[in-house]
Formats: C-alpha cells, sequence, structure tokens
C-alpha cells in the first residue's frame, strides 16, 4: 500500500533540490531500470521525472556540457541502401495463412523454443 502525505499550511508541494533530482533521474534512466517503479518508490509523477531529465539535458547559460546525453540513432532502409537480406533456412506454413521464417543467424536455443512452440 502506497503512503499518504498530508500537508498542512500554505506550502503544499514538495522541494527537491537539485542533487536529489540528480540523483532520482539518473536511477530512473539507468541501463534496466524501469521509469515507472523507480516513480512509485520515491512517490513521484513519471512526467516529473521526463521534466527533470529534460532540464537536465539542457546546457547551462555558461555553455557548459549537459550532465546527461543520448546516442545519436541513425534508421537505415536496408533495401533502398542495397543491403543484401539473408536467405531464410527454413519455412514453415501453418494453417489459416501464418508462416514461420527461421533464418541461419537464428541461435538454437530459439529454433528449438519456436519448433516446441508449434508442437
Amino acid at each position: 500500500m502506497g503512503q499518504v502525505a498530508v500537508f498542512s499550511g500554505a506550502e503544499r508541494r514538495r522541494r527537491w533540490s537539485d542533487d536529489q533530482k540528480l540523483a532520482i533521474v539518473s536511477e530512473a534512466f539507468s541501463p534496466g531500470a524501469c521509469v515507472a517503479e523507480v516513480a512509485r518508490r520515491r512517490d513521484v509523477s513519471t512526467s516529473l521525472l521526463y521534466d527533470w531529465r529534460r532540464k537536465f539535458l539542457v546546457p547551462a547559460d555558461d555553455g557548459s556540457e549537459p550532465l546527461m546525453g543520448f546516442a545519436e540513432a541513425v534508421v537505415v532502409d536496408e533495401q533502398a541502401a542495397g543491403l543484401a537480406t539473408p536467405a531464410p533456412a527454413a519455412i514453415i506454413d501453418l494453417p489459416r495463412g501464418r508462416r514461420v521464417t527461421l533464418f541461419a543467424s537464428a541461435t538454437p536455443a530459439l529454433v528449438s523454443a519456436v519448433l516446441r512452440g508449434l508442437r
């Protein structure tokens, strides 16, 4: 069950220092982490975590580097780039027009799992 915070008086909002925000954002966006789980654990909304992350990604006024960054992702259209697609090693036709295609690059564990699933 979640916690309930009762705020009395004029101030109703929690205040987070930049160090606290950075620690929470680093935890939420670390490899393998789930943003929603970290948000629940820290009692913060997920949208606030994304806002904080955006704040930390903006370069400072003094021109210094942002605290965090992103790697550039490039989507390549394989057919337009002229890359040859590998020929399938096996094609299994199933009822109702369904088809399973296995490529030679598939691991033995994946192939055996697919074949077990077809039984």
